[in-house]
């Protein structure tokens, strides 16, 4: 099979193809013909060699997939031999054929493209866990999702919106605004041009749940931000982890700091994450209440182009790669 490498540690260009034997399911996966394959910040830092795969997972970046069930491992009957599905995978999606833990696969809904399809699974069930879960957001509260207009953040709107919260995000552009609000923010603030503290404080008097991939010196403004009983959800850190910040105000509000990773955690976990957005998430997308972004999309073989334009940071959603 056709297959992207990272021939080492570097830029874009590292990203080549490759020819690789097909993988073969283990008992509990199957074997997935793939149509398209997401394109994700941790595959950026993957490629940089900053974040190897789990023990166990295939070295082929990728993180999510889409495509039709050709072959089971042992003790697998469902999702069935010739079903389209979507897969979130710990490696490998970044090739022709991917192997998937069967309750890791959910059904294509009608109502998405296999393209589209492939950028459901690494948002969703990121979103869902800590945007739902850990920060345990209810209708009527107020959220702030920073950068808005990527993969998480237009994720993160439709699902916010969907469930009844009052939604902002920021983001770096008018351009970017503006799609935010399109997908159904209430409101959206350029930090370029606004200081969202001041904003928040000024208009919304606060919020219950920030989902920041940010860090650095937003820690601090976030907690500002947060109303009493707050919850405050990391899951990256663009502007470093390592900061300085007065916990008073943790006290104080009686506010919760917590975060996750995603792809270390193990299959049971992942699949109670599936079933959870099968029962709660599916019937939005096949009401196209929420369904994913696309910004651009790539020719597999093109790879390198896909993640130059990821770290641009120009696009609006998320950018897929197209398999054969």
């Amino acid at each position: 099979m056709t297959c992207i490498e990272i021939a080492k540690p570097g830029g874009p260009e590292v990203l080549v193809p490759a020819t690789r034997p097909l993988p073969v399911p283990k008992p509990g996966e199957v074997l997935i013909e793939v149509a398209a394959a997401g394109v994700n910040r941790p595959d950026v830092v993957q490629r940089l060699g900053l974040y190897p795969p789990p023990p166990g997972a295939s070295d082929i970046p990728g993180l999510e997939i889409a495509g039709t069930v050709v072959a089971h491992g042992g003790g697998v009957t469902t999702p069935a031999i010739g079903e389209k599905v979507c897969a979130l995978v710990a490696g490998g999606g970044y090739a022709a054929y991917a192997t998937a833990p069967a309750v890791c696969c959910l059904p294509v809904p009608a109502s998405l493209s296999l393209v589209e399809a492939a950028a459901v699974p690494e948002t969703f069930f990121t979103v869902w866990h800590n945007v739902f879960e850990r920060g345990a957001l209810k209708a009527g509260e107020t959220f702030l999702v920073h950068g808005g207009a990527s993969g998480i953040g237009t994720t993160a709107i439709q699902l916010a919106k969907a469930f009844g919260a009052v939604v902002i995000a920021t983001a770096g552009s008018a351009e970017k605004c503006e799609a935010c609000v399109s997908l159904g923010a209430d409101v959206a603030i350029n930090y370029r041009t606004r200081d969202f503290v001041d904003v928040i404080k000024g208009d919304a008097g606060g919020v219950d749940v920030i989902l920041d991939m940010v860090g650095g010196d937003y820690t601090t403004r976030n907690l500002k931000c947060l109303n009493t009983d707050g919850r405050l959800v990391q899951i990256a850190f663009l502007k470093g982890s390592k900061i300085e910040v007065d916990m008073l105000p943790v006290m104080v509000k009686r506010l919760t700091v917590t975060g996750s990773t995603l792809r270390p955690r193990d299959v049971a976990f992942k699949g109670r994450l599936a079933a959870a957005l099968r029962e709660q998430v599916w019937p939005l997308l096949a009401a196209k209440t929420a369904s994913p972004r696309i910004d651009q999309t790539f020719p597999l073989e093109q790879a390198g182009e896909a993640h130059r334009h990821l770290e641009s940071g120009g696009h609006v959603g998320k950018i897929v790669l197209k398999v054969g």
